[in-house]
C-alpha cells in the first residue's frame, strides 16, 4: 500500500442493526394506521419471534386477524394472552366478545362481554360492551332459544365435518339429516350430505340431494363442485367437461368459494386453474388447514412448481404428519410408511374426542416401535381403554373378549399393511364394533369370522362389489361360519 492509502479509508463507522421486537411492533402499529393490515400482521408476526411472552403484541395482531375477518385465529391470540400471559388483560374479553358474536356464537359472545363489564367496570370499552349486549339479549326471555339456536347448528356441522374426515359415514348422514331437518336451508348441510352418501356407494342418492340443492339455491358453489368431483370419479368425461366449462366462468369473491373451486379444480387435474386459485387465497394472507396446503402443493408440483409444492407440503405435515411419504413428488417411490410407524399420527389418534379413534390408537401404538412410551402417554378415558392399555402392557385382563378384539385387528393388519388413509376406515369400523361387543357380552371369539365380517361391512359401505364367498376365501373360512358373524357384525354397527 502507498504511504497515502490512509485517504481513501471511510471516515464514518458501520454499525450492525439488530432490529428488535418493539422495532417491529411500532411498524406494524404505523401499518395498521394507515389501514395497511397484510403488511401490519407480518410486522406483528415478526415482533412476536422476537419477544414471544410479550402480551400487547399478540393484542395488538388479535386486532389486525379480526380486521381481516380470521376470527378463529384473532381468538386463539386473545384466549393465549388470558390464559397464559396476561391475564390482566382484561379488554381482551371485550374483543373476544365481538369475535365471537361476528362467528355467530352467541352464547360465548355473551359471557365474554359479561365477563368484561364484571372485571373492568370503569375500562376504556364499557359503553361499546353494553351496546353489544344489547344486541344480544334483544328480549332476554328468547335469549336462549332463539339467539343460541345458531351455536348448536356450527357444533353439529363441525362433528358432521369431523365424523366424515374420520370415516364414521353413517354417523354423519344420521346427524347431517338431523341439522337438515332443523334447519331446511343450510344448505352445506346438504353438500355434505351428498358426500356422506357418495362415500357410502350411494352415488344416485347423493347426485339427487346435490339436484335439490341446485333446484332450491341456483348456482350454489359447493353443490356444482361437488358434481364435478363425482362425475370425475365416476368417469363420466362428458359431464366433467361441461362443469369444468361452467366453473371456469365463476368468479367468487369469497375466500371458502376460492378454496372449493381450488380444491375442485386440482382434484380433477386441472392444476393450473388450482394453482391460480390457492396462490391468489395464500397471497393475501388466508390461513388455510391442512387440505388447502395439500392441494396448494399438488397443483404447484404438477404446474412445475418445485418450490413452493414443498413449502406447501411442510405445512401440510404440520397439521397431518400421517401424510409423511406421501408428497406429489414421491409417487414413484416405495409404499410410505404407515400411520403405526408415525408416533406424531399415533399421538393425535389417542388424544381424539372419538372412542374408536382412541382405540385405534392403542392398536397403532401396539405395533410401533415407541409402543411403552406411547401407553405411557395415553390417558384413558373410559374402562374399555384402560382394559386394553393393561392387555397391551402385559398386565391382568380378565375379559378374554379384549384378546379377541386385538387378535381380530391384527388379523385384518395382516390383510392391510401397511395403514394408510383409505385402511383406516376399516380399522376404525372394527373399533366401533368392539364395544357393542364387550356392552352386550356377545359370544364370538373366531378373530378371523370378526376380521372377515367386519372387512365384508366395510367393502359393501365404501360400495364395493364383493361377496361373502370372495372374503371368506381371503380368511381361510367356510361361507356359512362368514354368514354367521356377518349377522353378529350388523346387528353391532
Amino acid at each position: 500500500m502507498s504511504k497515502d492509502s490512509k485517504a481513501y479509508q471511510p471516515k464514518g463507522k458501520l454499525l450492525s442493526f439488530h432490529p428488535t421486537g418493539e422495532y417491529y411492533f411500532a411498524k406494524g402499529l404505523k401499518a395498521y394506521q394507515r389501514k395497511d393490515f397484510y403488511k401490519s400482521k407480518k410486522y406483528l408476526e415478526r415482533a412476536i419471534q422476537l419477544e414471544p411472552g410479550e402480551p400487547m403484541i399478540y393484542c395488538q395482531l388479535a386486532i389486525v386477524c379480526t380486521e381481516l375477518g380470521d376470527y378463529q385465529q384473532s381468538n386463539r391470540y386473545l384466549h393465549e394472552i388470558l390464559e397464559e400471559l396476561d391475564e390482566h388483560m382484561l379488554e381482551c374479553h371485550y374483543f373476544l366478545a365481538n369475535n365471537y358474536a361476528h362467528l355467530g356464537l352467541f352464547k360465548d359472545a355473551y359471557t365474554h362481554a359479561s365477563l368484561y363489564l364484571k372485571l373492568d367496570q370503569d375500562g376504556e370499552f364499557v359503553e361499546d360492551t353494553e351496546e353489544l349486549l344489547d344486541l344480544l339479549t334483544l328480549e332476554a326471555e328468547e335469549l336462549e332459544e332463539d339467539l343460541y339456536e345458531e351455536d348448536d347448528l356450527i357444533v353439529k356441522q363441525d362433528e358432521a365435518r369431523r365424523l366424515l374426515e374420520s370415516g364414521h359415514f353413517p354417523r354423519a348422514v344420521d346427524l347431517l339429516e338431523e341439522v337438515i331437518e332443523e334447519f331446511p336451508e343450510y344448505w352445506s348441510a346438504y353438500n355434505n350430505l351428498a358426500l356422506a352418501y357418495f362415500y357410502l356407494g350411494e352415488t344416485s342418492k347423493a347426485d339427487d340431494i346435490l339436484e335439490d340443492v341446485l333446484t332450491k339455491n341456483p348456482g350454489n358453489l359447493h353443490a356444482l363442485c361437488n358434481k364435478l368431483v363425482f362425475a370425475f370419479y365416476l368417469k363420466d368425461k362428458e359431464k366433467v367437461n361441461s362443469l369444468k366449462e361452467v366453473l371456469k366462468k365463476i368468479k367468487p369473491m369469497l375466500h371458502e368459494h376460492q378454496f372449493k373451486l381450488g380444491a375442485s379444480f386440482a382434484l380433477v387435474g386441472e392444476y393450473e386453474l388450482a394453482y391460480g386459485w390457492l396462490r391468489k387465497l395464500q397471497r393475501v394472507g388466508f390461513e388455510g388447514d391442512g387440505p388447502f396446503y395439500y392441494w396448494l402443493s399438488y397443483s404447484a408440483y404438477h404446474t412445475k412448481r418445485q418450490s413452493m409444492a414443498e413449502q406447501a407440503w411442510k405445512r401440510v405435515l404440520e397439521f397431518s404428519p400421517e401424510k409423511e411419504g406421501h408428497e406429489p413428488w414421491e409417487k414413484n417411490k416405495p409404499e410410505a410408511a404407515g400411520f403405526e410407524h408415525i408416533p406424531k399420527a399415533i399421538h393425535q389418534k389417542l388424544e381424539s374426542s372419538f372412542i374408536e379413534e382412541r382405540l385405534f390408537g392403542l392398536f397403532l401404538a401396539s405395533l410401533s416401535a415407541e409402543k411403552e412410551q406411547l401407553l405411557t402417554s395415553m390417558k384413558p378415558k373410559y374402562l374399555i381403554e384402560k382394559e386394553y392399555v393393561d392387555f397391551l402392557s402385559m398386565e391382568a385382563c380378565e375379559k378374554p373378549i379384549m384378546r379377541s378384539g386385538h387378535e381380530t385387528a391384527m388379523e385384518l393388519y395382516k390383510q392391510h399393511q401397511p395403514i394408510g388413509t383409505t385402511q383406516s376406515s376399516l380399522f376404525l369400523l372394527w373399533f366401533t364394533i368392539l364395544p357393542g361387543l364387550m356392552k352386550e357380552n356377545v359370544q364370538a371369539n373366531n378373530s378371523k369370522a370378526l376380521a372377515a365380517a367386519t372387512e365384508y361391512m366395510w367393502r359393501k359401505q365404501r360400495g364395493e362389489r364383493t361377496s361373502q364367498q370372495q372374503v371368506a376365501k381371503l380368511y381361510s373360512l367356510s361361507s356359512s361360519t362368514l354368514q354367521k358373524y356377518v349377522k353378529i357384525v350388523k346387528g353391532l354397527i
